[in-house]
């Protein structure tokens, strides 16, 4: 089992540092069937600098490029909550086929809770946690937000692939 993730802000880097972090994303690999609840893990990373309300993040561990995940300011209804400001998206969440099983998944899920907290300090934006959506055939992703302490906070069907469940971990 892993022990310690860290989360690696891609806006924070400088050009250099960023193109190498973005290389490794490109590397990360999907189990079968895990296309169906996470996009391009790249193409995600890449969004989330375009777009002002993103802020990608690299997950690595043991100096190790893991896996990749977002958070988004204003944006929670996207999972099924019932306003955008109270919470941040947790979105676009991947942890590399070959490292899952290890423990990862709910460490990096926490590491989200703690570096948006920090951010709503930090700008002043009064969200009271993090909150996403699950597929509910994702039955490990359901096991790891639970681990890492989300709380089940009802059904969302506005899901592209399905059935979701709404989760949210206040801070």
């Amino acid at each position: 089992m892993a022990t310690d993730v860290w989360l690696i802000s891609l806006q924070d880097l400088d050009d250099d540092a960023r193109a190498i972090h973005l290389e490794a994303v490109g590397g990360l690999e999907m189990a079968p069937g895990q296309d169906r609840f996470v996009g391009d893990p790249l193409r995600m990373a890449l969004t989330g600098l375009a777009e002002e309300s993103r802020r990608p993040y690299v997950i690595e561990s043991a100096g190790r490029t893991v896996g990749v995940l977002t958070l988004q300011a204003a944006a929670a209804r996207l999972a099924g909550w019932p306003d955008d400001h109270s919470a941040w998206l947790l979105r676009g969440f991947l942890i590399d086929r070959r490292e899952q099983g290890r423990g990862l998944g709910p460490l990096a899920a926490a590491a989200a809770v703690s570096a948006a907290q920090k951010l709503t300090a930090r700008h002043h934006t009064g969200e009271a946690g993090v909150v996403l959506s699950v597929n509910e055939a994702n039955a490990a992703g359901l096991s790891a937000y639970r681990r890492a302490g989300f709380v089940d906070r009802g059904q969302y069907t506005g899901g592209q692939a399905g059935p979701q469940r709404i989760m949210f971990r206040s801070f």
